[in-house]
């Protein structure tokens, strides 16, 4: 499996909430960085947080490159039942087949700020 199908396999599983199969993907000494937060997490502290993340959610990969050991992906993550939904842009970088640093950086997804409503300047991405 290329490093590309790796991180589409992760995302599924991650959509499926397969927190059991989630540890294959990386390396056991992996870090993962939530840059917005500031926290640093081990392989098993990551999928503690995802998988006591409150409610129950949907994953749609929306964007993926791959450059050598280097895979970019851009999800949207949608609460069902809900409204409220994110994107995460995540830099996987593999080591001998496996996740050994992966970056990710979240947003809330929203409306535009008023300041630039009431400027009637720019108009909506047709997917969001």
């Amino acid at each position: 499996m290329n490093y590309k199908e790796q991180v589409i396999g992760l995302w599924s599983d991650m959509n499926k909430q397969s927190w059991n199969d989630i540890h294959r993907y990386f390396d056991n000494d992996a870090v993962i960085n939530w840059n917005n937060t500031n926290e640093r997490f081990n392989v098993e502290e990551f999928v503690r947080a995802n998988s006591e993340y409150p409610g129950d959610w949907s994953i749609k990969v929306e964007r993926l490159e791959c450059i050598e050991n280097l895979v970019i992906s851009v999800v949207k993550v949608h609460l069902k039942n809900d409204d409220v939904s994110f994107h995460a842009t995540s830099f996987f970088e593999f080591n001998n087949g496996k996740i050994k640093l992966l970056n990710e950086y979240w947003g809330d997804d929203g409306k535009s700020p008023q300041w630039r409503i009431d400027k009637q300047i720019g108009k909506p991405i047709n997917y969001i």
